[in-house]
């Protein structure tokens, strides 16, 4: 079997007596989404934030693309191809949907920002970033800033911005909420074709856009992974039902 592209072993994060990350195991491979679900408060959020490397874990290891990366920063690891989008947004409001894009193409390739004015005809940062957003639906609001735009809009801009870093796999933290059922479905979709390009670990709550897309499903309770399976194994898993999808076992 190829080396997964992401693989987390026996992770392990407490804040006191609360064990928020209880020995966590689960990989990723090329191809895949792999999905993470969990009910409120199962530390799913805590888990994507030490695999971005925003959170320290206590013990474990994390590797991506065959490397231990528990030494760097979430900027290294995002220059390294681990691409996140947040379940609140990360966007600077003040700027356009196109800047926002510039700043990853230009957090990329390594350059500067400072002068605002040059850098918005520089064609190595402008067109990179129309090309994003046009993948996402946006290249008609590509001047409208942030906080104007719509909440599915800010979803797709992030998910620009994270194409814009090139990555080699996504961490995804709800994509899908606060959209409406139209909005989900054309994310959905979207999310689909995005797995050619880079496999994608997504945490959500929409059990229709999970079972859509999935090809692997893992359940966090309390910080551990009850199951993992397939989509068809996840819904008949008895302790699954019980503890997770409000169905008798």
């Amino acid at each position: 079997m190829a080396e997964p592209v992401l693989e987390i072993r026996d992770l392990k994060k407490s804040f006191g007596a609360l064990k928020a990350t209880d020995g966590v195991s689960l990989h990723l491979a090329s191809g895949e989404i792999h999905a993470l679900i969990g009910p409120n408060g199962a530390g799913k959020s805590t888990l994507i934030h030490q695999i971005s490397g925003s959170l320290t874990p206590d013990s474990g290891k994390i590797r991506f693309l065959g490397q231990d990366i528990a030494g760097l920063d979430m900027a290294a690891r995002a220059r390294l191809g681990l691409a996140r989008s947040f379940q609140t947004s990360s966007l600077a409001q003040e700027f356009s949907a196109l800047r926002n894009v510039m700043l990853a193409v230009q957090a990329r390739q390594g350059t500067s920002l400072r002068f605002f004015r040059p850098v918005m005809r520089d064609r190595s940062l402008t067109e990179p970033a129309m090309a994003m957003l046009e993948r996402v639906g946006l290249a008609g609001r590509a001047h409208v800033p942030a906080a104007e735009l719509s909440h599915g809009e800010r979803r797709q801009l992030e998910i620009a911005t994270a194409l814009a870093l090139g990555p080699k796999a996504f961490l995804l933290d709800e994509p899908m909420a606060g959209m409406g059922p139209e909005g989900a479905k054309n994310l959905t979709g979207f999310l689909d074709t995005l797995r050619q390009e880079a496999p994608i670990l997504l945490v959500e709550h929409d059990m229709d856009a999970v079972f859509a897309l999935a090809d692997r499903v893992s359940v966090l309770v309390y910080g551990r992974i009850i199951a993992t399976g397939d989509v068809d194994e996840i819904r008949n898993d008895p302790e699954v039902r019980r503890a997770y999808l409000g169905e008798p076992a």
